[in-house]
């Protein structure tokens, strides 16, 4: 069903209603957002099959995986309202005042920053997009939020904001709580990002319309963050004792996540260096011989595939790299084809192509010479989601320049497992040094994500009945609070 591009006018009614609606949707306490985001779970659940087979259509995606997605979908939104009551992300720090020292009473909590933008992504169609992590999150925060429909599900977009209407509408709220824009061109994201009213910007795809996003934020006359996530290779290190006892099943193991979900994760282990010797001959071996017996699978939508197409074909046509394992069966259209290549480490040196991402079922294998050569790759690599290293306890204690250079290009260094696979949970880090990210002190999975959407505010020398129930003496919303540097639940 096609939709047609919202006018500038259009978006700026949308973004003039979410302006309005902010001093009202900052001002409900924590409950009534929690509730609201239990509700727009309910409503997405309520969606049943209708929704389903409308992304399974758009997206190419499978019934299982995307009735999974809704419920993770589900699930971050009433585990992010549990989070929001729990009111930890508002960081309350209060010192009372010291008459004998002239020392004034400050209390500091976090506050909405305003209205959102949400960019929806292009590979999850439910948990990072319409009603997804940003979106939850946000609401959580007190901001109201705009989403821009990702063009190649559109529909299933639709679908998802009408659920969330309706639980808005019957919260209550107004209406300009949650807005939604259509638009194939760049023009509808350009004029969301550059609206005045517009406070701050989450975004999944890729570094071209990250960066895109991230500069038209940076030139307006007053700047503001943008949130994006790019892409990432996630490397995999495989260190020489745990690849001495477990080449194979080290290599079926990464088979798997190099071609789960056809490869189109943002977490997909893209590229993967060892020492050369006979162990990581037997890896590439056993990886190529289980890539070749990888059924092609349809990619998300035909300009994903195209792009994967070109971008596998220029990487396998660099100097120096070596085609390992292709699929054996053929591929039909718009299938990509699982493929497994290798390099040396100093083809990987000279050339920077061989460390980008080829976005779909595709790793790199890269040959070093020795240790050096293994910390001297992890340093010539960019930022990275994550970075995973197969090792046994010694091998850590016996390579800890790499370790340490690991620690320096990822947000999650994962010991022993596939990047493949993110827990929503307070402790993930679903964010990493540029470019996989804009800013890598925030993550986008996780209750912590709410920090995107708030600043601190400082209150100095308020009385108790005027200041936020945060503030507040009596603690009336019973959360944990730092007071005069001790942390307590107690009343002062």
């Amino acid at each position: 069903m096609p939709f047609q591009d919202h006018s500038p006018a259009e978006i700026d009614q949308i973004m003039q209603a979410a302006w309005t609606a902010f001093p009202v949707y900052r001002n409900t306490t924590l409950k009534q957002r929690a509730d609201l985001m239990r509700a727009i779970a309910r409503e997405l659940e309520a969606t049943g099959d209708e929704l389903i087979q409308t992304a399974m259509r758009e997206t190419n995606l499978p019934e299982a995986r995307l009735k999974n997605e809704r419920n993770r979908t589900m699930f971050q939104l009433t585990s992010y309202a549990e989070a929001c009551e729990a009111g930890h992300w508002l960081e309350v720090r209060i010192d009372t005042a010291v008459p004998e020292k002239g020392d004034p009473d400050v209390r500091k909590l976090q506050v909405a920053l305003g209205p959102i933008v949400v960019f929806g992504a292009s590979n999850f169609p439910f948990a990072y997009s319409t009603a997804g992590g940003d979106t939850a999150s946000a609401l959580a925060a007190g901001c109201p939020v705009v989403v821009k429909a990702h063009p190649a599900h559109a529909e299933t977009s639709e679908r998802v904001a009408e659920a969330i209407r309706k639980a808005v509408k019957a919260a209550g709220l107004p209406a300009g709580v949650f807005g939604h824009v259509h638009g194939v061109s760049f023009e509808a994201g350009k004029a969301l990002v550059t609206h005045p009213h517009t406070r701050a910007v989450g975004f999944t795809g890729s570094y071209g319309g990250g960066k895109a996003l991230f500069d038209w934020a940076n030139q307006r006359k007053e700047p503001i963050p943008v949130f994006a996530e790019m892409g990432s290779i996630n490397p995999v290190f495989l260190l020489p004792g745990k690849l001495k006892t477990s080449a194979k099943e080290l290599a079926a193991q990464l088979a798997g996540s190099v071609t789960l979900g056809t490869g189109q994760f943002c977490t997909n282990p893209g590229l993967i260096l060892g020492i050369a010797g006979e162990d990581l001959d037997l890896f590439i071996k056993e990886l190529g011989a289980a890539i070749e017996k990888t059924a092609p699978s349809t990619m998300l939508h035909p300009g994903i595939a195209k792009a994967y197409g070109e971008k596998r074909s220029t990487a396998l046509k660099q100097a120096e790299v070596e085609t390992v394992g292709v699929a054996a069966a053929k591929p039909a259209e718009n299938q990509g084809v699982p493929t497994i290549a290798t390099a040396s480490a100093e083809a990987f040196f000279k050339n920077p192509l061989l460390h980008q991402e080829v976005f779909g079922p595709y790793s790199l294998v890269i040959r070093c010479g020795n240790a050096d050569e293994l910390v001297k790759a992890a340093r010539h690599l960019e930022g990275q989601l994550t970075t995973a290293l197969m090792a046994t306890d010694e091998d850590i204690k016996q390579h800890r320049a790499l370790v340490e250079a690991a620690q320096d290009i990822c947000g999650r260094l994962i010991l022993n497992g596939a990047p493949t696979g993110v827990r929503v949970s307070l402790s993930m880090q679903h964010g990493g040094p540029f470019p996989s990210t804009t800013d890598s002190r925030f993550t986008s999975v996780g209750a912590d994500g709410i920090k995107r959407w708030v600043r601190p505010l400082a209150f100095q020398g308020w009385s108790d009945a005027a200041l936020p129930d945060a503030l507040k003496n009596g603690n009336p919303l019973g959360i944990w609070r730092m007071v005069n540097n001790d942390l307590t639940k107690d009343p002062i």
